[in-house]
């Protein structure tokens, strides 16, 4: 892992600017997602976690108040470092200090093994969202 990685916690009033840069450039610009479908309502409510490397913002996700973790993006040039791990790693962490007794993640399909080796499972059979072949994934805390 980077350590030059810090993970932040906090609200999207805190961190939402620039998450939300690095959403609309994974997913809108590079995963041609409509910017309508990646913007919600629950940003509001939402855990927000925020990978910089030094001063640069470089990965992004966030935490539901029931226990789905999305919106993991990481920018091109920072993936395959241990950032992913690391916001990850962050937002199970924040679960099980608030009491939730699990997380659970619609995972792309190309990153279901990135999830598996940090312990999540599949469940079912892939769908699609956004136009991308998803899985739902699920991590006992518990």
């Amino acid at each position: 892992m980077n350590s030059l990685i810090v993970v932040t916690l906090g609200n999207w009033d805190q961190l939402g600017q620039e998450a939300g840069a690095i959403r609309h450039e994974v997913f809108v610009v590079e995963q041609k997602v409509p910017v309508e479908l990646e913007l919600d309502e629950q940003d509001r409510t939402a855990v927000h976690a925020l990978a910089r490397n030094g001063d640069t913002p470089v990965g992004t996700g966030r935490l539901l108040s029931d226990s789905h973790i999305g919106r993991m993006a990481v920018l091109k040039p920072y993936r395959s470092i241990g950032v992913g791990k690391s916001l990850l790693l962050a937002l199970v962490e924040e679960a099980a200090r608030r009491g939730d007794t699990q997380v659970v993640l619609a995972a792309q399909c190309h990153a279901q093994g990135f999830y598996e080796v940090l312990g999540f499972e599949p469940e079912g059979e892939p769908f699609m969202d956004a136009g991308i072949p998803h899985v739902l994934m699920r991590k006992l805390l518990r």
